[in-house]
């Protein structure tokens, strides 16, 4: 049953780039978005942090189908 091995990996590895993305994100002046890669001045929220969201949404949601999957697998 090689397939339980390989998904029950990649959550790990998916688990462990998780947590490195959330504690990526901080406060407003604090961590990848309060690096100054655009100016405060354009009132928006950074291009690093939207791209930090947009990333951590996606490996959430293979996380979430990994999950699923492994559900599916041990039941």
């Amino acid at each position: 049953m090689p397939w339980l091995q390989i998904f029950a990996v990649t959550q790990v590895l998916l688990s462990a780039f998780m947590v490195t993305l959330v504690l990526m994100h901080s406060g407003r002046e604090a961590g990848m978005g309060g690096l100054g890669f655009t100016p405060h001045s354009q009132g928006g929220t950074h291009i690093v942090e939207r791209n930090l969201t947009r990333l951590t949404v996606l490996v959430a949601a293979v996380f979430t189908l990994n999950t699923l999957i492994l559900f599916h697998l041990l039941a």
